[in-house]
C-alpha cells in the first residue's frame, strides 16, 4: 500500500485497487458474475480538520450515502423512504424477490415507482428483512428460562449505547455497533457486509475501526468509507471528542470482472484536492440529524464512472 503520510490518502484506495485487479484470486461468486479477490487488507485515513475519505478520482455521490446512513439510524427497513428521496442503492434487492415470489415480470423502473406510490405495496414488497437499522437500533433480545425456555426481552439500541459509553467510560473496550446476528441473517436481503464498528478514544480523540466482511472496492468502498467517516465525525460531535483516524480492514475484497472498464478508467486517474465535511450544527440527538446538516467542501472531483451492481 502507499504511503499515506506522503502521498495523497486516495493513492490507498488507488493501490488496493491495482492490487486486487493484478493479483486477486479468480472467483465465481454468489451472483454468478465473477470476482478477483484478495482476503485482507487495510487502509488508514486521518479525519482531522474536518478531511474525509471522499474519492475524487470519479465523483462519489454522499449526499446518497448519508441519506442512506440517516435512514440506517432511523431504524427502518423498508426502502420505501429512500424512494421517496431518489436514493436507488436498495432497489434491485426487494425488486428480485418480487419476482422470484409472483412472478410478475415487473421492470424495476416499474416496482420502484409503485413503491413511490402505493403504501401498502411498499409494506409487503419493500422491506429488506431486519437489516442495518433494525439491528443497529433494536437488537432483539431473549431471556433465559429455568425451564430451558427463552422469552423475548427489550431490544437493544446499539448506536445509542455507544454514544453513552463513549461519555461515560471513554477508555472503555466495548464501544461496538454490530450487524451480524447469526440468527437473523435468514432473513435479511442482504447480511451485513460493513459488519463491525468500534471506536476508540485517546487524547481526547475519536478513533474508528470498521471490519467488512465482503467488500466491492469500485462500487461499494467508496461509499462504505463515506458512511464510516460520517458517522465517527457524528459519534466524536455527540460525544465532545475530536476526530481522529479512520480504521478500514476488509475481508473478503473484490473486484467484479465486469467492472473491468470502470477500473482500467479510474487506475489511469490521481487524486485531485482534499475534500471536508462541515456539520452545521449539533442536534439533541445522533437520531436527529438532517441531510441539511452535512456540508461538504473543497470537492472537485472528476466525472462519474458507472458499472452495474451484481444482486
Amino acid at each position: 500500500m502507499a504511503d499515506a503520510a506522503s502521498t495523497h490518502p486516495e493513492e490507498q484506495y488507488l493501490a488496493l485497487m491495482r492490487d486486487v485487479w493484478a493479483r486477486g484470486s479468480r472467483r465465481m461468486d454468489r451472483t454468478g458474475v465473477g470476482t478477483r479477490s484478495v482476503f485482507g487488507a487495510t487502509l488508514r485515513f486521518d479525519l482531522a480538520d474536518g478531511h474525509m475519505p471522499l474519492l475524487t478520482t470519479k465523483r462519489v455521490y454522499w449526499k446518497t450515502a448519508t441519506r442512506e446512513l440517516l435512514w440506517f439510524l432511523s431504524g427502518s427497513t423498508n426502502i420505501r423512504p429512500l424512494v421517496l428521496q431518489g436514493v436507488k442503492i436498495w432497489n434491485e434487492w426487494p425488486h428480485a424477490r418480487y419476482v422470484r415470489e409472483t412472478g410478475d415480470a415487473l421492470s424495476l423502473e416499474a416496482f420502484v415507482a409503485r413503491i413511490a406510490a402505493d403504501e401498502e405495496f411498499a409494506e409487503r414488497w419493500g422491506d429488506l428483512g431486519p437489516v442495518y437499522g433494525r439491528q443497529w437500533t433494536a437488537w432483539p433480545t431473549y431471556r433465559y428460562r429455568p425451564d430451558g425456555t427463552y422469552e423475548p426481552g427489550e431490544p437493544v439500541n446499539q448506536v445509542a449505547e455507544v454514544v453513552e459509553s463513549l461519555r461515560r467510560d471513554p477508555a472503555g473496550r466495548r464501544h461496538i455497533i454490530e450487524g451480524w446476528n447469526v440468527a437473523q441473517l435468514a432473513q435479511m436481503a442482504l447480511p451485513p457486509c460493513h459488519k463491525t464498528y468500534q471506536y476508540h478514544v485517546v487524547d481526547g480523540r475519536l478513533n474508528g475501526m470498521l471490519y467488512q466482511r465482503s467488500c466491492d472496492v469500485a462500487l461499494g468502498l467508496p461509499f462504505n468509507l463515506w458512511t464510516a467517516a460520517t458517522l465517527q465525525r457524528m459519534l466524536a460531535q455527540q460525544t465532545g471528542l475530536a476526530p481522529g483516524e479512520l480504521v478500514w480492514t476488509g475481508g473478503d475484497v473484490h473486484l467484479y470482472e465486469s467492472h473491468a472498464d470502470l477500473v482500467e478508467r479510474q487506475l489511469e486517474r490521481r487524486p485531485v484536492g482534499r475534500p471536508r465535511l462541515v456539520l452545521r450544527r449539533r442536534p439533541a440527538s445522533i437520531f436527529a440529524y438532517d441531510i441539511s446538516d452535512f456540508e461538504v467542501l473543497d470537492y472537485t472531483p472528476l466525472p462519474p464512472l458507472t458499472a452495474s451492481v451484481a444482486v
